[in-house]
């Protein structure tokens, strides 16, 4: 007898070849058997007009924190999301020293707006080296499986101390410390390395992240103790201002280890064409044996703006200042003063110094209503802009009515990189590059602003079903992008498809309304700190190792997750 069969269903096996169907059975934490089964079962799911597909692999998180006191892991498990691997972009909680514990958490806060307070509240700081790290997690109940890999930040801190921090050069014996620690690192289970170059990274009192002029040497060398082991990744981003020589940096990464790097790939409108460089030269690299991937979004990545989030189009705004202070309820009965509303759109915003801030909150060709269900592909006539232009005022009066909507709860929606108004298919190109990689969703991160956690769903539902303007992509292509493709990058090998003896993480999806909601903005982490959620309508069962984990996105209470460990031969 089988413990549970699903049946009837559409099957999209990961692997990218054509659906077909047949019935799937589990027995335990495996998949049993596949195809028209007869057997009798503990338990049927009956998947007729569904489709089942695998738990989706989910490479770039930031629960680096949330781990140690949420097992849901949420928001992505309200995606189909059953593994997650946190620890990107040179950020995370070790190895740390006790006396660097606040700092680690300002850099993460600063780095990926995770409320502080939250942090300080919710971590049970249990560990001081990365294996103990591991230890801990080992003991967490969790409902989804967690991998993780070592942060730069964190290293070069723990190494060098102050002087890591503070950006300065390591000698040749930290460079060999650093390398042996993330080397102990890979053997107690991390999956890989992280290292971020970007000035978009800076700690919560606005000093640059400490990894972002680490020497080359520093760099090789770290990558090289992976290449030792033969295992583990590598994940970096950059700004690239100094093309060549930074691509040459984490090409070296790559070479000189033998291992697989994923770099970030975005559009910017200061350089609207510059990724094009990234990814002929990663495609070059390729040509030349050097395995290097681009590292993607499926869908713009946007700000999230509102009365509710961290920014809005008169944050800097003289009048808005001091009304930032009270309550949703005051900001919304104030802004209705007419007397209000015409005084705060005479004034002009204060500039805080910031160009990347100034951008997103004076755009107004690129902000939008972001709108039930959620439309993150606008047309460029929605925007406040033309809308302003056709209703003949100026579009702060529209961005102005906007926040006032659904009671000051509404949201408006600023696509900052990979959007260009009258050119927007460079999301399209991305994903369907050779060398792609589907990812930087950030989960956990952008409390109040960014709510990406909800990619795997924008890339099958919009890929794949709802897009309007262009092609769309094979649903079978975009299932394996989010699972096999995903789980083989990190040498995961036991999930990812739809196969006899494979681990039993399962999605059924009702595919044909699958649904991606507004984010709304919630104070349930730690200490009431805020975070923007999104839904989705569809997921109809989630299962993690064989058992039913998350039902209609909500749990129903089985921790069958466990934390996964990278596995050196």
């Amino acid at each position: 007898m089988y413990d549970l069969i699903i049946k009837n269903g559409t099957i999209y096996d990961g692997t990218g070849e054509k659906p077909f169907f047949a019935d799937v059975a589990i027995k335990g934490n495996k998949i049993a058997a596949i195809g028209e089964l007869e057997e009798s079962s503990k338990e049927v799911i009956d998947a007729k007009g569904k489709i089942v597909a695998p738990g989706f692999v989910d490479i770039h998180t930031h629960y680096d924190g949330q781990v140690t006191w949420d097992p849901y892991l949420r928001p992505s498990t309200y995606h189909g999301v059953t593994t997650v691997v946190m620890g990107n972009c040179g950020v995370g909680f070790s190895p740390c020293k006790p006396e660097e514990r606040d700092w680690l958490i300002s850099l993460m806060e600063g780095v990926e707006d995770i409320p502080g307070t939250a942090l300080h509240e919710g971590i049970n700081w249990q560990w001081e080296s990365f294996p103990e790290y591991l230890d801990t997690l080992e003991d967490k109940p969790l409902a989804i499986d967690v991998g993780t890999q070592i942060p730069h930040g964190a290293v070069r801190a723990y190494v060098m101390g102050q002087r890591g921090i503070d950006r300065e050069e390591a000698s040749q014996e930290e460079i060999e410390q650093m390398s042996q620690i993330v080397k102990e690192a890979i053997e107690a289970g991390a999956f890989g390395f992280s290292t971020s170059r970007t000035e978009k990274h800076r700690d919560s009192s606005g000093a640059l992240t400490p990894s972002i002029t680490a020497h080359k040497n520093e760099l090789v060398s770290i990558a090289k103790s992976l290449g030792e082991i033969k295992s583990g990744v590598l994940q970096g981003i950059s700004d690239f201002y100094d093309f060549e020589t930074e691509f040459n940096i984490f090409k070296e990464m790559s070479e000189s280890s033998g291992r697989p790097i994923s770099i970030t790939v975005e559009q910017m409108d200061q350089r609207p064409d510059w990724w094009h460089q990234l990814l002929d030269g990663i495609e070059e690299a390729q040509g030349e044996g050097i395995n290097m991937y681009g590292q993607v979004p499926p869908r713009a990545t946007g700000i999230n703006m509102g009365l509710t989030a961290t920014l809005n189009p008169f944050t800097f705004y003289p009048s808005f200042y001091e009304l930032s202070k009270q309550s949703l309820e005051e900001k919304v009965a104030t802004m209705k003063d007419p007397a209000f509303k015409e005084k705060l759109l005479s004034e002009d915003p204060v500039s805080i110094g910031n160009p990347l801030v100034d951008e997103i909150t004076q755009s107004f060709n690129k902000m939008f209503r972001l709108g039930e269900p959620a439309n993150y592909e606008p047309e460029p006539d929605a925007s406040f802009e033309a809308i302003a232009k056709e209703q003949n005022i100026s579009p702060q009066e529209v961005a102005y009515d906007c926040l006032l909507e659904k009671e000051g709860k509404a949201l408006i929606y600023h696509p900052l990189f990979n959007y260009l108004p009258g050119n927007l298919d460079y999301v399209e190109r991305m994903l369907n590059h050779p060398y792609s990689i589907s990812g930087l969703g950030d989960a956990g991160a952008h409390c109040g602003a960014i709510s990406d956690a909800s990619f795997p769903t924008t890339l099958i539902q919009h890929w794949g079903r709802d897009r309007k303007r262009g092609k769309k992509i094979p649903l079978e292509k975009l299932i394996s992008m989010q699972t096999l493709e995903t789980s083989r990058l990190l040498g995961i090998t036991d999930r990812g498809v739809l196969k006899e003896g494979y681990k039993a993480d399962i999605n059924v999806i009702d595919f044909e309304n699958l649904t991606l909601h507004e984010p709304e903005v919630l104070h349930d982490l730690p200490a009431g700190g805020r975070r923007l959620v999104q839904r989705a309508s569809g997921y109809e069962y989630t299962i993690v190792s064989g058992q039913i984990a998350f039902k209609d996105g909500e749990s129903t209470g089985a921790l069958n997750g466990r934390l996964i460990r990278n596995q050196v031969s």
